[in-house]
């Protein structure tokens, strides 16, 4: 078979793969532009010949690593979250002469296969939480592809850059018990990944006082999907049951929320049901976007640094793509508690 013509045959991936190399190794073979011992050269020129590779003009700019894509799989591209990460990665690809292929797999069929298909036109790729099964992950790491996981815990052999989770968690808990409050509820998803680490810091900050954990109440990480949890939450009587949920159709006291984008949503039903925040109930979110100083009351929160997060990876995965860097590395980016009115009164007041 041919790779002359672009989209055909075999790839430098596939190469990489069968000679068990880097893609960055393969084009330093087939180049001679940096040092390969002989019995790797070999590996790769018998891969060449076995697959029928030919370089195609998107095949040598892949091997250059220049002016090439880069695959980004998200979940979603609406919100304010998923722009300022991909602000921020772009910013940086866009520095370093790479475009960027996006997948958004939200309402999209055949998720697993589309990433497949991405994989194999892109020179590296960077993956934003559980949107990817663990088995398809495996696969892109099998076949030596270079990958940054986004957001997610790390796995073997791929770069992950991620926000710190639970210590601001148990920061933001703590500040919450230190308000008098004792009846608790969790608006959002385990997903695995984030919320699930966030909640585990509520969850071991709350055992410690004695106050059962409640289990998050599932829904859309969007203002809907905030509104609606909050109408289910908020509806009843005053006062939370004794597991520190809404136990007995009794309302929690504090409703911490897995992001600023759900707390706004749970604010706006709790308006429309009469209730004062935080007089009646406190909210919190998580991120700090924009939204977040500028509603009322203003929301405390945990900031993380969404368009570093973008940028990291961007950067992370060039290193990978060039062969800088072989070892796969675990970046964790500090989070910060942003106390405002929303959980309650204090004097100095973070605007």
């Amino acid at each position: 078979m041919s790779n002359s013509d672009e989209g055909q045959g075999a790839t430098i991936y596939e190469v990489a793969q069968r000679a068990g190399v880097s893609i960055a190794t393969v084009s330093r073979a087939l180049r001679n532009t940096g040092p390969v011992a002989a019995g790797t050269r070999e590996k790769v020129l018998r891969a060449v010949q076995e697959l029928s590779f030919t370089p195609s003009r998107l095949g040598v700019s892949l091997a250059q690593g220049r002016h090439a894509a880069n695959g980004i799989v998200f979940p979603d591209l609406s919100g304010p979250y998923f722009a300022e990460v991909l602000l921020g990665y772009e910013e940086v690809a866009s520095e370093l002469g790479r475009s960027v292929l996006i997948l958004s797999t939200r309402g999209r069929a055949a998720v697993q296969d589309l990433v497949r298909d991405l994989v194999g036109r892109v020179d590296g790729m960077v993956i934003f939480g559980r949107t990817v099964e663990d088995a398809v992950v495996d696969e892109i790491v099998r076949s030596r592809t270079p990958l940054v996981l986004l957001a997610r815990d790390p796995v073997e052999r791929a770069d992950a850059v991620s926000s710190e989770n639970i210590a601001s968690a148990e920061a933001l808990t703590t500040h919450l018990l230190g308000h008098g409050y004792s009846t608790f509820a969790l608006a959002g998803d385990d997903d695995r990944g984030d919320v699930t680490q966030r909640w585990t810091g509520v969850r071991r900050v709350l055992s410690g006082h004695g106050i059962r954990p409640p289990e998050p109440l599932p829904c859309e990480l969007t203002v809907e999907g905030g509104y609606a949890v909050g109408r289910a939450l908020l509806g009843g009587r005053p006062g939370g049951g004794p597991g520190g949920g809404p136990a007995g159709g009794r309302r929690p006291r504090a409703v911490i929320c897995a992001d600023d984008q759900v707390a706004l949503g749970v604010i706006l039903a709790a308006e429309e049901l009469g209730l004062d925040v935080p007089g009646d109930v406190a909210i919190t979110g998580w991120d700090d976007i924009m939204a977040a100083r500028h509603a009322r009351p203003a929301l405390t929160t945990v900031r993380q640094p969404m368009r570093l997060l973008g940028a990291r990876a961007a950067r992370a995965l060039d290193e990978l793509i060039k062969g800088t860097r072989t070892v796969p590395n675990s970046e964790i980016l500090p989070t910060q508690l942003i106390v405002r009115s929303s959980c309650g009164p204090h004097p100095l007041e973070e605007k």
